[in-house]
């Protein structure tokens, strides 16, 4: 069974990131959501609270199920059988990022990285700036997340400014 990993850290989960997630469902038997933690940044969901709403957002995805990972992308891979990376690529850094991590991660196991090409209208999408636009008060979240996350993140940002 060909089985992929899709690992990230899903601070918000994105239409880009989901996009990826619907794209590689097509492409391999079984993909893995695996959701990491970033410890070069400040998270504003658990990992248990990423991984409710990311199976909300995947739900009518058959083959697609959310973990929560820690330590090696290829630790956790090894965890599961998995022999697939799956990265989205916004950009040029993206690629030069991802061609980086895909060298290292083949050194340290037998893995392929496959990496897709987000589309035109995710290309300017970051979990970052979702966080940003959001606490700032943007009404039309739904252009950059799934529904689900629109009222997590609403009701997220809304507690914290309390």
């Amino acid at each position: 069974m060909s089985i992929a990993v899709f690992p990230g850290s899903f601070d918000p989960l994105t239409n880009g990131h989901l996009n990826i997630i619907t794209r590689a469902s097509y492409l391999f038997e079984k993909v893995v959501v695996g959701v990491g933690n970033n410890t070069s940044k400040s998270a504003l969901f658990t990992p248990a609270e990423k991984q409710a709403l990311i199976t909300e957002a995947v739900r009518d995805l058959p083959n697609v199920e959310v973990a929560i990972m820690s330590g090696l992308t290829v630790q956790f891979m090894a965890e599961i059988g998995a022999k697939y990376i799956v990265r989205g690529l916004r950009n040029g850094k993206d690629f030069e990022y991802e061609r980086d991590i895909a060298g290292v991660n083949s050194a340290l196991a037998d893995v392929e990285t496959v990496l897709l090409l987000a589309k035109p209208e995710n290309q300017n999408i970051s979990s970052s700036m979702v966080k940003e636009i959001g606490s700032m008060g943007a009404e039309n979240m739904a252009k950059f997340v799934p529904p689900v996350v629109v009222a997590a993140l609403k009701e997220r940002l809304n507690a914290q400014k309390e």
